[in-house]
């Protein structure tokens, strides 16, 4: 049980309690889903002493939701501001050290909790990645919710794919994708769809624009939803149309790289060996300085998440991670190509969790 294993962190530390306010390791610790507007716009804070009962503290809007999602809390509201409650509930839980997610908390949050602690004779414990280490190994459960993830993003893509013609907008073809995942059931977009045609596609987070799709040009399609928490993340790089000698040149140094840096991935190996088994296939082919980002990442609750593939990177990765292979090529003026399928990382290799193959044959 998650909760007992923060327990046992925080009594061979030697801390009274902590306050967990990122959104992703709070609903992982609680199973409450409330949605931050922002960093500065709080749903919740949880506070987990060592021992006892924890707390969920939130504010009116969240209560009825606090209650029904998070049972094992105590839910309380915090009517003037989370501190104001923290004076009244940290004596009463005799907290002398407390933790906090150094991480993820603003920096005039963090120096109002200091004069607190101060006022209160309480230590300070500055934290980062800790809950973080609990989600990077993902349960059996936790990995068939990503796969019925994956699939219902394959879906949408699929029927995307179909109806792909020169002269729709990026745009109108991202708006499409997010419309279709909502209606499929899906909670959501994981991230802002990428549609980047031409030129576009150089940027490798371009942001979708009123420009049309040309016949024959490379379209990098970067997509990703959410059910029931947990996200998918996937990138095809098609044409519409009969692609050029150029463009099949690439796509295929890419899918050579991508099909490489899945075969290196296994429990043991260093995440910048897999990453560099498919850098190297790139740079071999002249194209070493147009691949800039990591191998891939982590995927679960955040899109974005540990383990982080990339070439700085020397944790092993261990049985039980889900992470992208997302390998790329960028030319300014051009374009790009980036092809993105998410593995679960195994004793002995890998499983692939994604079935669709649309335009990995070329």
């Amino acid at each position: 049980m998650v909760l007992d294993r923060l327990r046992v962190f925080l009594q061979r530390r030697k801390i009274d309690a902590i306050l967990i306010t990122q959104p992703e390791n709070r609903r992982y610790i609680s199973g409450y889903t409330g949605h931050d507007v922002s960093i500065a716009e709080s749903s919740g804070v949880l506070l987990v002493p060592a021992t006892g009962r924890p707390f969920l503290f939130t504010d009116s809007r969240y209560l009825l939701q606090a209650e029904a999602e998070a049972a094992e809390f105590q839910v309380e509201l915090y009517s003037k501001g989370l501190l104001a409650l923290l004076k009244k509930k940290l004596p009463l839980l005799s907290v002398k050290r407390l933790g906090f997610e150094s991480h993820y908390l603003l920096h005039a949050t963090a120096a109002k909790l200091s004069s607190l602690a101060d006022k209160l004779g309480i230590e300070l414990m500055p934290l980062s990645d800790v809950i973080e280490g609990f989600r990077v190994k993902k349960s059996a459960e936790e990995i068939e919710k990503i796969r019925q993830a994956v699939q219902l993003n394959e879906e949408v893509f699929q029927k995307v794919f179909k109806e792909l013609r020169p002269g729709q907008t990026e745009r109108q073809v991202a708006l499409k994708i997010e419309t279709l995942m909502r209606k499929k059931g899906a909670d959501g977009p994981s991230f802002d769809t990428i549609v980047a045609a031409g030129p576009n596609g150089a940027l490798p987070h371009a942001v979708p624009t009123n420009r049309p799709i040309q016949e024959g040009e490379p379209v990098i399609i970067d997509m990703g939803l959410k059910i029931n928490g947990y996200c998918s993340d996937m990138t095809r790089t098609v044409v519409c149309g009969a692609p050029d000698t150029k463009t099949k040149k690439l796509f295929r140094i890419v899918r050579k790289a991508q099909l490489a840096g899945m075969k290196a991935i296994k429990a043991g190996v260093t995440a910048r060996d897999a990453d560099g088994t498919a850098r190297k296939i790139i740079s071999n082919a002249g194209f070493g300085d147009r691949f800039g980002h990591g191998l891939g990442h982590g995927v679960g609750l955040a899109v974005h998440e540990a383990p982080s593939v990339n070439f700085r990177s020397r944790k092993k990765l261990r049985a039980g991670m889900v992470v992208t292979v997302e390998p790329g090529i960028y030319i300014p003026g051009w374009g790009g190509i980036r092809l993105e399928n998410m593995v679960v990382v195994t004793g002995n290799g890998f499983e692939l969790l994604n079935r669709d193959t649309t335009f990995l044959d070329l």
